[in-house]
């Protein structure tokens, strides 16, 4: 009980964290508003302020580095109530040149009462932030005078050279002046006996040997830097280098090195510099909340990226908070209920495919052998599936999309428009109670969306290995195959409330890349009735249009695409002649984007008299086919189940294949035939021994169809409705 009550108060105040950060972000975007040219209307001031004037005074500060403790809270209020008229940055006024930084900065000088200018110091350049700088304040380099005073401001980040600057400064100092003030962020002492750490804040030798020549020559009476946390002054010649770096930033251990600020008294054509001493020593803790508070306030102040990515991380918490406190969760079964639970009326499924008949494959022909075992059992189904043109014909239970664009060849897959508002107005009318998808991705993620509208049950069927199918992704082959396609099943999968998979080996790489939900071996039906009800006459007719004469058939079925292996079953083929004694020809029936590929390769390997493709062949008519071979040859390594394989044994063809994810369940070396390694040798060997025996080849045949006829249609729809069941009564739960 006190746990649970901590855990609502720990909701309720992520809550209101919510809503704070909502608001302050509003005030943020709607009562700061944005700034540029500051630098110029701050000039105006200050010369309008001046005019007249033979006595003023300035402050100089370093190192702000956009300090809330030290200079927000104490340097401003001090300047504030001094007599200073205007107020210097001698560099880092930022800690560094990201806009929300820009932006933290402008808001704290907003505090001043006195015009300033800052110095284009080390920090200012940082992280792009010289653009930023020009923006917003404008020039690196510049100089203007007041009362026979000048004031000149220099870079030493190297964004500009030092050729140009000292040639500009020539220029400048044409003019005469009574003093000259000179502000650059390094220091041009080279020599300052500091920390090796703190070298990179003085500048170099060249450059600060250079620098100070042309400064003495010019007569220059003060330099004003902030490289150093630290106040020194130290006299070069005529010229008086002041070191002023204290006004916010991390201080040294030094006895130098304290917070404070330096004040500039002009009263004729005598100037004193004195720093103004903070009497403060920051607690560390309050260093730490300044920190936070100023991480907060950068990550809020600008871009709304930042301020919805923390923004939805908080409501994700508390959603996450909610359903672990207000969400009551059984978790024991129900024990009252059936351990199997079955449908005891029809119910209405909407399936999602990306692919369907007319369109010849695998996916096509296992969802609609699912349909069609369904609605014999008394069950409403309604597919939704790309349109292919001129080929469709209108069905009953089906809605078409029409494709995004045309297919530029036959073989290519639709690609349905999934804005199509029919599609929408179909699925609502149809209000299933159960949405079965059978891709991953595009229809699929249509029908788990709209399966989240009307709150039920998705199912998802694993067909396809997306890893084979690298070669058809604009993407790095290497990426997309060991990542990218493991990590959208994994994803998919775990949205839907059960998975079902045709084989144990699916269901074991399911497991292994981390899919959650209850998963279920169900391979899909064959047609029994269909392959078995074959007209000799057919067969035989079929045998003369080929021109296969005393020859052994080596059948396969196959779509000729790069993730079939195809090549590798031609190459194995070829071997084959000079080893096996009996004559033979191989029947490949299907059709696919490679055909043209394939038939190069028959060719070159001088197959023209022994491969026949036969193309496109219709469901119908490959029970025909089936009959007219000896053996099922198959070489894909894509497969999740390999239906065709289960075809071919229910027609007493042993196959010999490649040992693969949808094989080897279904493939039993010497029972139904023979698997072999992705080894040519091996498997055209295999492909002799049953050429060659004829006793061999009998009882593999006898003992492939009996081994199908345990995969019926009538056993799958009834298997796959227990699945129906069982995902339904979860969503009671």
């Amino acid at each position: 009980m006190i746990k649970k009550t901590k855990l609502k108060l720990l909701f309720y105040l992520n809550l209101l964290i919510v809503i704070v950060f909502v608001l302050y972000k509003i005030y943020l975007n709607f009562f700061e508003e944005n700034y540029g040219a500051v630098h110029a209307t701050q000039l105006e001031s200050i010369e309008r302020l001046l005019n007249g004037r033979d006595s003023f005074s300035f402050a100089v500060v370093g190192n702000v580095k956009n300090s809330i403790g030290i200079f927000e809270k104490k340097i401003i209020p001090l300047l504030n109530d001094s007599d200073v008229d205007f107020v210097i940055s001698a560099g880092n006024a930022v800690s560094s040149g990201g806009e929300d930084k820009y932006r933290a900065l402008h808001r704290t000088l907003s505090g001043l009462n006195v015009p300033y200018l800052l110095t284009f110091g080390d920090g200012e350049h940082s992280s792009f932030g010289s653009f930023r700088f020009y923006d917003h304040y404008g020039p690196y380099v510049f100089a203007f005078s007041v009362e026979g005073r000048r004031f000149v401001f220099l870079d030493s980040t190297g964004k500009t050279s030092w050729d140009w600057q000292l040639r500009w400064l020539s220029e400048v100092f044409e003019v005469p002046a009574k003093r000259t003030f000179v502000f650059v962020g390094d220091s041009p002492l080279w020599d300052l006996p500091v920390p090796l750490h703190m070298k990179k804040h003085v500048m170099d030798r060249e450059s600060g040997e250079r620098l100070r020549s042309t400064l003495s020559s010019m007569g220059v009476d003060f330099v004003f830097s902030s490289g150093l946390p630290l106040f020194r002054s130290d006299l070069d010649g005529p010229v008086n280098y002041v070191m002023t770096g204290g006004a916010g930033g991390l201080l040294l251990n030094e006895d130098d090195s304290f917070y404070h600020y330096v004040m500039v008294k002009v009263d004729g054509d005598d100037v004193t510099v004195t720093p103004v001493k903070l009497d403060i020593g920051q607690h560390r803790f309050f260093r730490y909340l300044e920190s936070l508070w100023f991480f907060v306030h950068s990550l809020f102040y600008v871009g709304y990226v930042n301020f919805f990515i923390i923004l939805s991380g908080f409501i994700a918490f508390a959603v996450w908070l909610f359903s672990a406190v207000f969400v009551e969760r059984d978790y024991y079964p129900h024990f009252d209920r059936s351990i199997e639970p079955t449908l005891d009326h029809p119910i209405k499924v909407a399936m999602f495919t990306n692919t369907f008949l007319p369109f010849i494959g695998g996916v096509p022909i296992s969802v609609d052998r699912l349909r069609r075992s369904l609605i014999s059992l008394g069950h409403r189904i309604l597919v939704i599936a790309p349109g292919y043109g001129e080929d469709d014909e209108p069905e009953d239970g089906v809605v078409r999309i029409s494709p995004l664009f045309a297919r530029k060849k036959r073989f290519g897959m639709a690609v349905p428009n999934i804005l199509w508002p029919g599609l929408y107005r179909s699925f609502f009318a149809f209000r299933p109670d159960l949405v079965h998808v059978h891709h991953p991705y595009w229809l699929g993620w249509v029908g788990t969306f709209l399966a989240r509208r009307l709150d039920v049950p998705v199912v998802y069927t694993y067909h396809t290995r997306l890893d084979r199918f690298s070669h058809a992704v604009p993407l790095p082959k290497a990426f997309f195959q060991n990542v990218l396609s493991h990590a959208l099943i994994r994803r998919f999968s775990n949205r839907c409330d059960a998975v079902v998979v045709p084989t144990e080996s699916a269901e074991y790489y399911m497991r292994m890349i981390g899919v959650r939900p209850p998963i279920f071996v169900l391979p899909t039906g064959i047609d029994q009735e269909k392959l078995s009800c074959v007209d000799e006459e057919s067969v035989e007719a079929l045998r003369g249009d080929i021109g296969i004469g005393d020859e052994k058939v080596l059948i396969t079925v196959s779509r000729l695409s790069r993730e079939k292996n195809v090549e590798f079953m031609l190459e194995g083929i070829s071997v084959l002649p000079r080893r096996c004694a009996v004559p033979f020809k191989l029947v490949i029936v299907g059709d696919g984007p490679d055909r043209g590929r394939i038939e190069e390769r028959i060719e070159q390997l001088g197959l023209g008299d022994r491969v026949f493709l036969a193309g496109a062949v219709s469901p119908e008519a490959i029970p025909i086919y089936y009959r007219l071979g000896d053996v099922f040859v198959f070489s894909s390594c894509a497969e999740t189940q390999g239906m065709v394989v289960l075809e071919a044994m229910a027609t007493g063809l042993p196959v010999v294949a490649v040992g693969s994810s949808g094989i080897d369940d279904f493939v039993k070396n010497g029972l139904n035939g023979y698997k072999t390694d992705l080894d040519q040798s091996a498997w055209s060997e295999r492909i002799r021994e049953i050429l060659e025996d004829d006793d061999l080849r009998s009882r593999l045949s006898a003992d492939a169809k009996l081994f199908s006829k345990t995969y019926g249609m009538e056993e799958f729809g009834r298997d796959m409705s227990k699945i129906y069941a069982m995902a339904l009564r979860g969503r009671e739960r």
